[in-house]
């Protein structure tokens, strides 16, 4: 019986999936008799796509391969908690790499805390092996919510800290526990701080785990490939707080509208609130 799902959305990243996957694979060998590995694809019919099927079939033997075609969006890794076939669920970025036991670390930690509630994250390690970001501090900046921070004197204790917000490239719970995104969520962007504040409206916390850490791939040399628009991510941050206030009137909301005001971007707060007027 496997213990945990070690699981990631993709879209046009075969490269991503590959490494992540075979990393794990190469440095983290005392855990793949208790993870499965699931790959959303969101992006099934191209090349990429058909690669990340190939590789999966043929060379990961605990791992499944789920095409999602429905609609385009960052957030279709809820089908990774959702399809998860074990008790606790790993969600990455698909060009997130681990260093050597922080697998075995997290399956201990459930072992020692079966039925917790949290969210648990980790640091952001940086490109240059020596720089850590624990966490999002809440605040507005280059058109998005939460801007890297580093805790480090909690973080050389080594213990579990509580954090406003984190980055969305690694995070794990009990799979029962899972509190969703909101199915109108589209495209990329908001993500951060309202899943964290989902956690705690829900009886969990936003916990940093200082073991739990993980490097992700930010350069792309030739672009994201994946649907990036100043549309999705305001729509995104303001369903996903009326889902959490349900008050417009919320200070949060009125702070948010504000930022994206000044930042030029009223035309797309109008069209976003027409579209979701007519139900859109």
């Amino acid at each position: 019986m496997k213990k945990l799902t070690v699981g990631m959305a993709t879209y046009d990243d075969f490269d991503g999936v590959y490494f992540t996957i075979q990393a794990i694979k190469l440095y983290h060998p005392e855990t793949i008799n208790d993870i499965e590995f699931l790959v959303i694809d969101n992006n099934p019919s191209e090349v990429s796509g058909q690669a990340v099927k190939a590789y999966l079939d043929k060379s990961v033997p605990n791992g499944r391969y789920i095409p999602f075609t429905k609609y385009k969006s960052n957030f279709v890794k809820d089908l990774v908690f959702t399809e998860a076939q074990t008790e606790y669920v790993l969600c990455l970025d698909c060009h997130v790499l681990l260093p050597p036991g922080v697998l075995q670390k997290l399956l201990d930690y459930y072992s020692l805390f079966p039925n917790t509630k949290d969210l648990l994250q980790g640091p952001l390690m940086h490109d240059d092996g020596i720089n850590y970001s624990t966490h999002f501090d809440p605040r507005w900046s280059n058109n998005m919510f939460g801007q890297w921070g580093f805790a480090k004197e909690l973080f050389e204790t080594g213990a579990p800290f509580e954090i406003p917000m984190q980055g969305g490239g690694l995070f794990s719970c009990k799979k029962e526990h899972w509190v969703g995104f909101n199915p109108k969520f589209r495209g990329f962007g908001g993500e951060e701080w309202y899943l964290q504040e989902k956690f705690r409206i829900n009886g969990g916390r936003a916990l940093c785990l200082p073991f739990l850490q993980w490097t992700h791939r930010f350069g792309r040399p030739l672009g994201p490939k994946f649907p990036l628009n100043m549309y999705d991510r305001i729509r995104n941050y303001y369903v996903g707080w009326m889902e959490l206030y349900g008050d417009k009137n919320h200070q949060g909301i009125q702070e948010m509208l504000k930022y994206f005001k000044e930042e030029g971007h009223e035309e797309t707060i109008e069209r976003v609130f027409s579209d979701l007027s007519d139900g859109k």
